[in-house]
């Protein structure tokens, strides 16, 4: 039996396929499957529909061919490591910290439904940038979306300054002509200080992520600043380092200093957990002695006892429209820098 009167269900799906099921030509799948973007978007996602209900897998060899491209994308988690210690202690937090698995879900979200492959690459010390910047630099991946860890991190610039197509996650500490989506961090913080003062709470304390983190310091400035519109100038805090140990350290620091204290903020869901263990072993309840709200909402917050109240912060979504953005950027190289900021939620859960 001929490849072309063979039953679908017994050969590979092909452009015909796909175009069937969706319903427009063979060179509009063709011009969505490839990134371009000059497709109506409802007619995109009814092609990402069909392309999985057929499961159509691009030819990637034959893609290259004709875009000169490897069909490829790294996901660069970078930071400013400059000894073994770091870089360890980095890798650790990136196969512990559910931020990260977050990023790289949401990264195959946005780029499944287009045949590109992401590459993860760990940048975390100079021998470890050095060569991701000589593979990216190589051709060995389309572009590059970056996650930094450290606000002086010179990742970004350095992928600037090679020509690589860049995209991060989270506004460039520094001024840079790049890409980026970011959660608008100051609002939601601003959504905890305002829950925890409708609870009634008057003696707030912050667990404050590193202050080498933008988007640390703007959950840290945003919440004091808050509160400080609700009648309370100062707040003390402590800084920690995203782990839920760091949480406990400074949990513990924080009570030997205020023991009177009747609400924490924590800069993330891992650190507001540690804080819940340290509260307990002190004999605290939470919330009926102390409130406690987290930030991200990550499966740290549903699996803590309590549940913790947390402000959302949409990784995966953010993640995805990262992917997109650089598929955009490859598609249409003259393009200006842009950026897509999401917005905040409050998830009021039983911590607070």
């Amino acid at each position: 039996m001929s490849e072309a009167l063979r039953p679908a269900a017994q050969r590979s799906a092909t452009l015909e396929d796909v175009a069937r099921v969706a319903g427009v030509s063979r060179a509009t799948v063709s011009r969505v499957i490839n990134g371009i973007r000059n497709v109506d978007p409802a007619i995109q996602e009814s092609v990402r529909r069909a392309v999985a209900s057929t499961g159509y897998v691009p030819n990637g060899a034959a893609r290259s061919l004709v875009t000169r491209r490897a069909g490829a994308l790294a996901l660069v988690v970078s930071g400013s490591g400059t000894d073994g210690r770091d870089e360890e202690a980095g890798r650790t937090q990136v196969f512990t910290d559910p931020f990260f698995g977050r990023v790289v879900s949401g990264v195959f979200t946005g780029l499944r439904p287009h045949g590109v492959h992401p590459v993860l690459m760990l940048a975390d010390a100079p021998e470890a940038r050095e060569q991701a910047l000589s593979y990216l630099k190589q051709g060995n991946a389309d572009g590059a979306m970056v996650v930094s860890t450290h606000a002086d991190d010179p990742m970004p610039g350095l992928l600037l300054a090679a020509g690589v197509p860049t995209v991060l996650f989270g506004r460039p500490a520094a001024p840079l002509p790049v890409s980026c989506v970011d959660l608008a961090n100051r609002d939601g913080a601003r959504l905890a200080a305002d829950h925890l003062h409708a609870r009634g709470r008057r003696r707030v304390v912050t667990i404050a992520g590193p202050p080498a983190v933008r988007a640390a310091r703007d959950r840290l400035e945003g919440f004091h600043e808050a509160m400080a519109r609700h009648g309370m100038p100062y707040l003390p805090h402590a800084e920690a380092d995203f782990t839920q140990a760091g949480g406990e350290r400074a949990m513990t620091r924080l009570l030997v200093e205020h023991p009177d204290l009747d609400g924490v903020f924590a800069a993330n869901d891992l650190m507001a957990q540690g804080a819940v263990a340290v509260l307990r072993d002190h004999g605290l309840r939470v919330p009926e002695d102390v409130a406690v709200v987290g930030f991200d909402d990550s499966s740290a917050a549903t699996a803590g006892r309590p549940p913790l109240t947390t402000v959302r912060q949409p990784v995966e979504e953010m993640a995805a429209e990262m992917a997109r953005i650089l598929l955009d950027v490859l598609a249409r190289p003259g393009r200006g820098a842009t950026s897509v900021i999401f917005e905040p939620e409050l998830v009021v859960r039983r911590s607070s």
